[in-house]
């Protein structure tokens, strides 16, 4: 079968077509037939050898195929979302028993690609780590995006009083409020509480939810209220953010958490009532994934390079 894989570490560059054997199933595992891949700044990392090391990488040396999540179908046409750590950028690839779930009718394989990594971060991060309650106020940063679009529509779900969106552009907060949002903002660090406060009234809020860091990380601490939460799942500034001084956080009984969702699948699998959840708000239009472009499985160098030029929206898939 053909599949894209990379000899060496490096950009978009070094994935290349090549031909390969079929992959064999083991014990507690299942072959798939692929539909559609998805792709991640994970995917970007692995080629780029930022994940190499710890219980988490890929195992095995180069070459290796990348590939994190698949849409497709069991050998006995049962259609199915697995999650592997490497390997799905191909036609074929093999799947954790314990990492498939059934699609339901009615989700497509964009949709159910945006939700096993983006979608179940989001969830994990409104009620493992943040245990949002009815009526509490939210602000998405980056919330146009793959993870943060998802989190608006989860919160609204989930009960939230309001929903506070935070995005770079007039275009981007234009569809975060298409998409629930009560208020949408501009999320950068000057005057970012000043916005905040206004957005929600006049009053502090109960849960940040920032994959942004650096500066903006400062300023979401001093527009928390009392018992607020500052949950962190990602660095897109590349700045680091100032020491926390533990007092600070305790003149108002501030939490700040941090999340990463690999290591839980690692633990639990992907399967389970998270991602069953967000399938079935899915297939009952609750729930709205944003796909974008889909490209032919040669062409996921062109994929890689316009998901770091940040100018994608949706998810963008493979096609074998």
């Amino acid at each position: 079968m053909r599949a894209m894989r990379f000899e060496r570490f490096g950009g978009p560059e070094v994935l290349t077509e090549v031909d390969v054997p079929d992959p064999v199933a083991g014990p507690g595992e299942t072959l798939v037939e692929v539909e559609a891949a998805g792709v991640n700044f994970g995917d970007i990392k692995q080629i780029a050898g930022e994940h190499t090391d710890g219980p988490y990488a890929p195992k095995g040396p180069l070459p290796r195929i990348p590939g994190l999540e698949v849409v497709g179908r069991t050998a006995g046409g049962r259609r199915v979302l697995g999650y592997v750590l490497q390997g799905g950028y191909a036609p074929k690839t093999v799947v954790a028993d314990r990492d498939l779930v059934a699609l339901p009718e009615g989700v497509s394989a964009g949709q159910a690609l945006a939700l096993l990594v983006q979608g179940l971060t989001a969830w994990h991060l409104l009620r493992s780590v943040a245990r949002i309650r009815p009526g509490e106020s939210v602000v998405v940063h980056a919330a146009a995006g793959g993870t943060g679009s998802l989190a608006v529509q989860l919160a609204r779900e989930f009960g939230a009083g309001r929903v506070i969106a935070t995005a770079s552009s007039d275009e981007k907060r234009a569809f975060a409020l298409e998409l629930g949002a009560d208020a949408a903002i501009d999320g950068d660090a000057e005057g970012y509480k000043e916005r905040v406060l206004d957005s929600n009234h006049g009053r502090s809020v109960d849960i940040i939810l920032d994959a942004i860091g650096g500066p903006v990380f400062d300023s979401a601490l001093d527009a928390l209220g009392y018992l607020g939460r500052l949950v962190t799942y990602g660095a897109s500034s590349r700045q680091a953010a100032s020491a926390i001084v533990p007092s600070r956080l305790a003149v108002d009984s501030i939490t700040v958490a941090g999340f990463w969702l690999i290591p839980l699948i690692a633990q639990n699998g992907a399967g389970g009532p998270a991602l069953e959840e967000l399938l079935d708000l899915t297939a009952r239009r609750r729930l709205r994934p944003l796909v974008g472009a889909e490209y032919d499985l040669g062409r996921a160098r062109d994929a890689h390079a316009e998901l770091l030029s940040r100018r994608t929206k949706g998810k963008l898939v493979l096609l074998p």
